[in-house]
């Protein structure tokens, strides 16, 4: 999604093989994460030797959650036994530790990750 993000309003098309080798993603797993995406209106698709992914709306419109969603279906969700002591009480912790994620999640677009530069270390 960051790779579109960069590519986004250009005209340009990302082709599955240009985002496996960009973003160091296997192509079959990836293929899987795309038709996800497409699924929940994330990303259009394009076939054929012209073809390729673009994003479906501007990349201020998309989160990390709305990502989240599309490829696991929820934002950390507790499974397992609940009951006895401890569990309630670890239930009630994981559900709260999970809406500051959701919320952290909700409040970081692809806009914004595509355009941080990752900061370049130098070692002496």
């Amino acid at each position: 999604m960051a790779e579109l993000s960069r590519l986004h309003g250009s005209g340009e098309l990302a082709r599955i093989e240009h985002l496996a080798e960009i973003e160091a993603v296997p192509a079959n797993f990836l293929g899987q994460i795309l038709l996800k995406l497409r699924n929940h209106g994330l990303i259009r698709s394009r076939r054929g030797s012209r073809g390729g992914y673009t994003l479906a709306r501007p990349p201020e419109e998309i989160s990390v959650l709305d990502v989240l969603i599309a490829v696991d279906g929820h934002c950390l969700q507790l499974s397992g036994n609940h009951s006895g002591r401890s569990g309630r009480r670890m239930r009630q912790v994981w559900t709260e530790i999970a809406a500051d994620i959701e919320a952290k999640a909700r409040a970081v677009t692809f806009d914004q990750i595509a355009s941080r530069e990752p900061d370049t270390m130098y070692y002496i």
